[in-house]
């Protein structure tokens, strides 16, 4: 199996910028992309809080995340790529436990393109910078590292400690990509969703997914 039809593992901790992964997957799952999904207690509260969608962390409504539409969007494609990328859940995404370690992911063995997480809570990047797994997220990370496969680390914190610098430091000392929420500004923003996209369209770069989701530096 070439590299490109390897799945990819995308979690949800507790840092703010839901909306950053609900719009991650919403463009994978039009790429016809396997994704093992998992989301930490803490990012389910998070999902409620940003988002006010409640999900079930046992048996989440994957449906109402996929194909959320944030109430400033006024792009129509945005809404038509929502709603299409819902419809693809049940084909695409097949959802883990946070807790469960008998699950593929855990394992090295499960062969996998990247993972991702997006956002990236502080608990979740010491755990991991540590080696101190304490739930399927921080296990499955380690196994990316282990195994010298992409991972790809979104945090979204504002100001940094010394020690989380320290923490990223060590990951990227061990093969990580950290890749802070921080939208830049130079590519025509002319919305929220725009500098969504931007974040966004970074981390599927590092997938090496192609995209159109923001104009880049030089195009016309």
């Amino acid at each position: 199996m070439s590299d490109r039809k390897l799945p990819i593992v995308i979690a949800i901790t507790g840092a703010s910028g839901a909306i950053y992964a609900a719009r991650l997957m919403q463009v994978l799952c039009q790429t016809d992309q396997e994704i093992h999904l998992t989301i930490s207690p803490s990012g389910a509260a998070v999902i409620a809080q940003e988002l006010d969608l409640r999900l079930d962390i046992r048996r989440p409504n994957l449906e109402s995340l996929v194909g959320y539409v944030a109430p400033w969007t006024t792009s129509q494609a945005i809404k038509e790529n929502a709603s299409r990328a819902a419809e693809l859940v049940n084909d695409q995404i097949h959802f883990h436990q946070y807790d469960d370690y008998m699950t593929p992911i855990a394992s090295g063995s499960f062969r996998t393109r990247a993972m991702v997480i997006c956002p990236c809570s502080g608990s979740t990047l010491s755990g991991i910078a540590r080696a101190a797994a304490s739930n399927l997220i921080q296990r499955a990370a380690e196994v990316h590292l282990k195994e010298h496969r992409k991972l790809v680390i979104v945090p979204r914190e504002t100001p940094m400690s010394v020690l989380q610098i320290e923490n990223m430091h060590r990951l990227a000392q061990a093969g990580a990509v950290l890749l802070p929420a921080m939208p830049g500004w130079y590519h025509g923003v002319d919305s929220i969703d725009s500098l969504v996209d931007f974040v966004v369209a970074r981390i599927l770069d590092q997938l090496d997914v192609d995209n159109t989701l923001m104009k880049r530096w030089g195009e016309a």
